[in-house]
């Protein structure tokens, strides 16, 4: 369905409010609510509208249907714009989205998000900057960009830089799922709420029950999770992942006694070389930023030195998504042949269009 189709049909966002609660909900569920330009645009107005309100006091975000809260941005509709010539159009996606990521980490009321069942990409960027990020037993989280030869982005890379130990680099890279556990663990989410109780952590803030404030309110349902798998990883993930290079993460992965560490050394060896290095030195120069703006900032760079540069984008959204052959020919092939500058080529990339003016 196109997007005009599809707005016409019934509203992208679901606009609502009700005893001092701005309600958000993403409206695509048979896209596992990807977001698009038009979702974006009108999550700014809603904030905007609200943000003087004296009706609204609490921001709620969350997903329609069964599936997730959102799958990412529209990949599709990327390589259209990649392959076509028109990355001047990705461009406005972009900066419109990085700008709704911080008005959500810097919105003056407290933001709620309900990272329920799949939050991936986009996702994050929607969720992931909220005051308030709550997950539930269907909860899987991640940054997958690295699948498409792409990059983590939407303020992702800042997330992933303070991640304990080395886990935002084993997370960015490898774009492995979090549960609701480890998603709390890694700093991407702060309260774990079984998904049967999400109604009444919705009334309960319409109705402003005592105790009163947002934090406290979602205390009352919030429950211990089971403990993290990545915890009793980090031993083989700190060790590796804190090489230098990819392909030192790679062989230090190849010399470690545990199956997982030999399994992730695979895959690193099958997603887009340029993806990978690229990923590593911005996670890696995200941690020596000021704030979420400047991490925005430079992925804004990052984006578009692939959109108008790089193959292995548009062919690793093709391999991936749209013809499903998952077998994309990237370029180059292997980590042997990528230029030693390529990370610095690309984190050195100016847009013509600035992110923030």
């Amino acid at each position: 369905m196109t997007d005009l189709a599809e707005a016409a049909a019934e509203p992208t966002v679901l606009v609502s409010t009700s005893g001092g609660l701005g309600r958000l909900t993403l409206n695509r569920p048979r896209a596992i609510n990807a977001l698009n330009l038009g979702m974006v645009e009108q999550l700014h107005a809603a904030l905007d509208a609200w943000e003087h309100d004296t009706e609204v006091d609490v921001v709620l975000l969350d997903g329609a249907g069964e599936r997730g809260l959102c799958a990412g941005g529209d990949v599709r509709r990327l390589a259209e714009q990649v392959t076509s010539g028109r990355a001047g159009d990705a461009a406005v996606f972009f900066r419109a989205e990085y700008a709704i990521n911080a008005r959500i980490a810097e919105y003056p009321k407290p933001f709620v998000a309900f990272a329920d069942g799949i939050t991936m990409g986009g996702g994050i960027g929607v969720a992931g900057h909220a005051a308030i990020r709550i997950v539930t037993e269907r909860s899987q989280l991640a940054m997958p960009e690295t699948r498409i030869g792409f990059t983590p982005d939407v303020g992702g890379t800042w997330l992933l830089a303070h991640a304990p130990g080395r886990l935002g680099e084993y997370l960015g890279l490898t774009g492995a799922v979090m549960d609701a556990s480890d998603a709390i663990y890694a700093g991407f989410a702060d309260h774990y709420v079984p998904h049967e109780n999400l109604d009444a952590v919705r009334d309960a803030l319409e109705t402003r029950a005592d105790p009163s404030s947002p934090t406290e309110l979602v205390l009352l349902f919030d429950e211990t999770p089971a403990p993290s798998k990545l915890i009793a990883a980090r031993e083989w993930i700190d060790d590796a992942f804190a090489a230098d290079t990819v392909g030192g993460i790679v062989e230090r992965l190849r010399a470690r006694p545990e199956p997982e560490a030999s399994a992730t050394a695979d895959l690193l060896g099958e997603l887009s070389p340029t993806g990978l290095a690229v990923t590593l030195a911005a996670i890696r120069r995200a941690r020596e930023l000021p704030g979420l703006r400047e991490a925005l900032d430079q992925e804004y760079g990052l984006v578009m030195w692939f959109a108008t540069t790089q193959p292995d984008l548009p062919e690793g959204i093709r391999a991936q998504v749209i013809d499903k052959d998952r077998t994309p020919n990237w370029r180059p092939a292997t980590l042997a042949d990528l230029p030693g500058d390529v990370a610095e080529t690309a984190l050195g990339h100016r847009p013509d269009v600035p992110l923030w003016d």
